[in-house]
């Protein structure tokens, strides 16, 4: 059963949503579909060992205390469960920063906070209480189109490349072409913008 949790009022609604028209197209069984929650990372609604599997995607760069998030989804998470992350990786995100003060905090509402590297983020969940065991680097078509959009403003979504390149990776998306696999196993090693890491909580001696 899944159940997802945001802390952005609108995004629930736009998770529901989704969530709501996958199970009409018959993609997740609706017993499957639990909720959608809004609620804060470091004050998670639900009991100890909840969850087999926890899932955080770009989220714990945007939280100013990360270290009681990742306590708290630790907490939830069964003994023996899987833990998955992942967070904007350190090179290309700080070419972002470089190049515009708008993409990230204070001056983007809540925008992202800080710029992980992966030893520092590794540390963080094995403090926790997590055996981390694999990660790897995705998206690589993606570093280049955060570039162009704060080189040119990140407000600006209808700056003509900003819109082909939005276009182009949407296409990506839904046709899976050849050649765009090609590119985005030799990138994603070399500039992926989003660093996934895998963990498993520790089970009690």
């Amino acid at each position: 059963n899944v159940v997802a949790l945001d802390y952005a009022a609108d995004e629930v609604v736009t998770t529901r949503g989704t969530f709501g028209a996958m199970v009409e197209a018959g993609e997740i069984a609706e017993a499957r579909y639990v909720g959608v929650l809004q609620g804060d990372a470091t004050r998670l609604p639900f009991a100890d060992a909840s969850f087999d599997r926890v899932i955080t995607s770009e989220v714990l760069e945007h939280i100013q205390d990360d270290v009681a998030a990742i306590a708290e989804l630790v907490r939830v998470l069964k003994p023996g469960g899987t833990f998955a992350c992942t967070v904007p990786t350190w090179f290309p995100e700080k070419v972002n920063w470089l190049l515009s003060d708008e993409y990230h905090a204070p001056k983007s509402v809540g925008g992202h906070v800080r710029i992980y590297s992966t030893t520092e983020l590794k540390a963080k969940l094995r403090t926790a209480g997590l055996q981390v065991y694999g990660s790897h680097r995705a998206h690589g078509l993606h570093s280049p189109y955060w570039w162009l959009k704060c080189a040119v403003g990140p407000r600006r979504e209808d700056h003509p490349l900003v819109t082909k390149y939005r276009n182009l990776l949407e296409w990506e998306i839904v046709e899976q072409p050849g050649s765009m696999k090609v590119a985005e196993k030799v990138l994603a090693p070399v500039m992926g913008k989003s660093t996934i890491l895998y963990g498993r909580k520790g089970v009690p001696a």
